[in-house]
Parts: C-alpha cells; sequence; structure tokens
C-alpha cells in the first residue's frame, strides 16, 4: 500500500495538463478508458453536490480578451510575473488558463482584476 500511497502522492504534485496526459498515456497502454470508474469514484452516491460546494482551489481562465488587449496583457503580466512577451503570448493564446489551483479568495481577485480590465474569465 505504500507504493500506492506514494504514487498519489507524486500525482498530487501534478498540474492538471499533465494528469490529463497520464490518464491518456495509461489508457493507450492498458487499452482501458477511465471515464466511468473516474466518474464512480469521484461522486459516490449522494456526494455529488457537496463536494461542489467545498471546492477551495479553482483554475482562472482567460476565455475572451476583449476590446482593450494592452490593459489584460498588463494585468495577466503582473498577475504571473511573466515578462512582456510571455504575458502576450498567454493573451494571444486565449481561452487559457492563467493560474492554476489558486485558493478561492485569490482567484476572485484575479478574476476582477481581468475583468476590469475588459477580459472574460471563468473560474473552474
Amino acid at each position: 500500500m505504500s507504493n500506492i500511497t506514494n504514487l498519489v502522492e507524486e500525482i498530487k504534485k501534478l498540474t492538471i495538463v499533465e494528469v490529463s496526459e497520464l490518464v491518456k498515456a495509461l489508457e493507450e497502454e492498458f487499452g482501458v478508458s477511465a471515464a466511468a470508474p473516474v466518474a464512480v469514484a469521484a461522486a459516490p452516491a449522494g456526494a455529488a453536490a457537496p463536494a461542489a460546494e467545498e471546492k477551495s482551489e479553482f483554475t482562472v481562465e482567460l476565455a475572451e480578451v476583449g476590446a482593450n488587449k494592452i490593459a489584460v496583457i498588463k494585468v495577466v503580466k503582473d498577475i504571473t510575473g511573466l515578462g512582456l512577451g510571455e504575458a502576450k503570448a498567454l493573451v494571444d493564446a486565449a481561452p487559457k488558463a492563467i493560474k492554476e489551483n489558486v485558493p478561492t479568495a485569490e482567484a476572485k481577485e484575479i478574476e476582477a482584476k481581468l475583468k476590469e480590465a475588459g477580459a472574460t474569465v471563468k473560474l473552474k
């Protein structure tokens, strides 16, 4: 059981994109689909609604840039700590995740700053 615990701890360190890639690789390697078992394991009978309410970390996604692209790039640069070129590339790639696994308060703050700059934002 120790190996499984260690594996779970390593998976916790991965980003959402990396976990998605891992699932795809495992599906291809073993010829299985994780869709049904993951849904059953993630949401036991009667537990789906409370689990959604308890979400404390979000991924902030820039859905649309809006009319004021320069202001959005500046906000993304400040939020992420990226250079101007990287921030512009991220904004140009919208819809794109700006920050992953951020606490609720920080996610709401980021959302407000981006909306103020004219962007459309989704919290996932």
